[in-house]
């Protein structure tokens, strides 16, 4: 291209590299799970330095789509169910993705999609229309894009779904008012893949020059792998369908990321740059970032951690061998061969023990020999029952109409229920999974994602109490798939659930299987003394809420303290809370500190549905703890 071509312009070069290139860390919504901002920011440079190395300047991530429903396998890939916690984490990633390092020349360029509210589909199937109110997109759906913006972010990819009737590719109030007038945004507007041309399947255009006409005018730039651009944009500008003026702008902006990237000064990477990043080099990170990702769910009686003593251990289950579903999907150039395995975690650790493996049964039952896998179980001391959903079946168009373990593993879970041992269920997997009556039966329950290259290593050193447990859940998990959609930040309704007469289930609780922001520790903490000052503040000052946080327990722990925000009443209803702050802290036994939190303008209001950002009067009540059930309770009134 740069040789042989009219202007010797050079190409372009993009890849979805979602969490790691080489190294393979932790998938998104694993790593979201860690509310550690500096660790996402470091892991997207590390991927970022990687694909440099490898020629790619053009980064098909972060995702930072809000998502609320357990069904779209995409789910995994964004940074969960929450606005506030996915702002932050959008801006984060972009930043990480988009540092300049020295030798660098250019920048790698980062892609937020899918713009916008490509997480709600109507019955959670992907590519499914939305239909939601302009007070919901603004509040809910678009803040984490408008962080990635303000952060940099070099592009945006538009959405292959409609929203409220129009198709986000060829979206003017989407692309042009809100994108480009609003937000102030100069930068890349790609399509996905074949989504131009698929506004025809939409219903939205009469033919390919249609569908071109209306998502170039719209405002996306790029034509992403349809030719509807390449094989009409010429004969709409010699019909003057399209003025050249339009085109010459969408030609600009790809020609300012060719610049931005440095390709007009280095075009292709060269061997040193090559030679930059090597999976050595990103392991000690890999490990980090799998560690803080994993979550304790369940921990009865203080079963973990395991005693390094315990001299026979069983590893049953489709996931204690495997290596390729702790890669996840989307795991680009990672190499399976390099992942720890569970078993060999264990054996890693537990080097005092005897550790044997079985099978039991594959996720589909094509391999199944379930009574070796209960012999084995009768013989052990411990269980460590490794279940979930492989990578392969998450993700892109793997949306599901069941959340639960498929039933040949829940064949497997009863009959080594049966044996009497205590059992731990370690799970691997993408996203929420609807497991009450394992959670029930089981002593333990560690949620372990899809962790990437040291995934059995984290895992083992959090089940022998080598790393005390931080995760905390930035998705609320159900009880059953019938609850779905189930999010923290929900509507009360005219009748509560809880209340007499109150919106309920027949047929089960209404309540989650685990809330938003769970997560437990190996050791314990407390919070105290809630001060709100002042207790009446005008609309626009600023509002502090101050805690006490306290290991009680005995031994070091890291304690993600989370701050939800109720506005009682307004003008629109508003969601029974709303995360508006949290502090990751690092205590040791016994130690207390004072935690501040400040609550303004950007934390207090919402949009209307005509679009305007409102900070209303009223009393507000705040709650400060470990998840979205905290129970310290402030209140504050806000006057004109």
């Amino acid at each position: 291209a740069v040789h042989e071509s009219r202007w010797g312009i050079p190409l372009l070069f993009g890849f979805d590299v979602i969490h790691g290139l080489h190294t393979t860390f932790p998938n998104p919504l694993a790593e979201s799970s860690t509310w550690d901002l500096e660790l996402m920011q470091a892991t997207a440079a590390a991927a970022a330095r990687e694909s440099y190395g490898a020629g790619i300047r053009w980064i098909y991530a972060p995702m930072v789509d809000v998502g609320r429903d357990a069904r779209w396998g995409r789910v995994a890939e964004g940074a969960g169910e929450d606005p506030y916690l996915g702002s932050l984490i959008a801006a984060a990633r972009v930043k990480g993705f988009q540092t300049l390092e020295a030798g660098r020349l250019g920048k790698v360029l980062a892609t937020v999609k899918h713009f916008v509210a490509y997480g709600a589909p109507e019955a959670g199937r992907d590519y499914a229309g939305v239909d939601i109110s302009e007070s919901t997109l603004r509040s809910v759906y678009l803040p984490p894009f408008r962080a990635a913006v303000d952060a940099g972010a070099a592009s945006i990819m538009s959405a292959f779904h409609d929203l409220s009737g129009i198709p986000c590719t060829a979206n003017q109030h989407l692309l042009t008012r809100i994108l480009r007038k609003e937000w102030g945004f100069q930068g890349l507007v790609v399509s996905d893949w074949g989504s131009v041309d698929e506004l025809r399947a939409h219903g939205y255009a009469t033919s390919v020059p249609d569908a071109a006409l209306k998502a170039l005018v719209a405002g996306t730039d790029i034509d992403m792998c349809s030719g509807a651009y390449a094989t009409s944009l010429p004969g709409l500008v010699k019909k003057q369908a399209i003025n050249i003026a339009e085109v010459n702008r969408a030609v600009l902006r790809v020609l300012q990321a060719k610049r931005e990237a440095g390709l007009f000064v280095q075009p292709l990477a060269t061997r040193s740059a090559q030679n930059v990043a090597v999976w050595p080099d990103h392991k000690p990170l890999a490990l980090r970032s799998a560690l803080e990702s994993i979550v304790l769910l369940k921990n009865e009686a203080k079963f973990l951690p395991l005693a390094k003593t315990i001299k026979r251990i069983a590893v049953v289950g489709p996931f204690g061998e495997t290596q390729l579903e702790a890669l996840g999907s989307w795991s680009a150039r990672g190499k399976k061969e390099q992942v720890v395995t569970l078993l060999d975690g264990i054996k890693a650790v537990a080097t005092g023990s005897e550790v044997r493996a079985a099978l039991g049964t594959d996720f589909r039952g094509k391999r199944k020999d379930i009574a070796q896998a209960v012999a084995l179980a009768k013989w052990a001391d411990v269980v460590v029952l490794a279940v979930g959903d492989p990578g392969w079946n998450t993700g892109e168009n793997n949306s599901k109409v069941s959340l639960d373990l498929s039933p040949p593993q829940q064949e497997l879970a009863r009959a080594i229920k049966a044996t009497g041992k205590p059992v731990v269920m370690v799970l691997t997997n993408g996203g929420p999974m609807s497991v009450a009556w394992e959670t029930e039966a089981f002593v333990a329950v560690v949620e372990a994602w899809a962790l990437g290259h040291a995934a059995g290593t984290a895992i083992a050193q959090v089940l022998f109490g080598e790393y005390n447990p931080s995760g905390k859940l930035t998705v609320t998990f159900p009880r059953h798939v019938g609850q779905v959609p189930i999010y923290h930040a929900h509507k009360n309704s005219g009748r509560p659930p809880g209340q007499r007469g109150g919106s309920r289930y027949t047929d089960s609780s209404s309540s989650p299987l685990f809330v938003f922001g769970h997560g437990l520790s190996y050791t314990t903490f407390t919070y105290s003394d809630l001060a709100v000052i002042p207790a009446n503040a005008r609309v626009g000052q600023k509002v502090a809420v101050e805690v006490t946080l306290t290991n009680t327990g005995t031994r070091q722990g890291i304690e993600v303290a989370q701050l939800y925000v109720q506005d009682e009443v307004g003008s629109l209803t508003r969601p029974v809370r709303e995360l508006k702050g949290f502090r990751r802290v690092d205590l040791a036994a016994g130690a207390s500190t004072r935690l501040r939190f400040e609550l303004g303008p950007a934390e207090l209001g919402f949009f209307t549905n005509q679009g305007r950002y409102v900070v209303e009067p009223g009393f507000f009540s705040v709650f400060v703890g470990t998840n979205a059930d905290a129970t310290l309770h402030g209140r504050f009134e806000l006057r004109r």
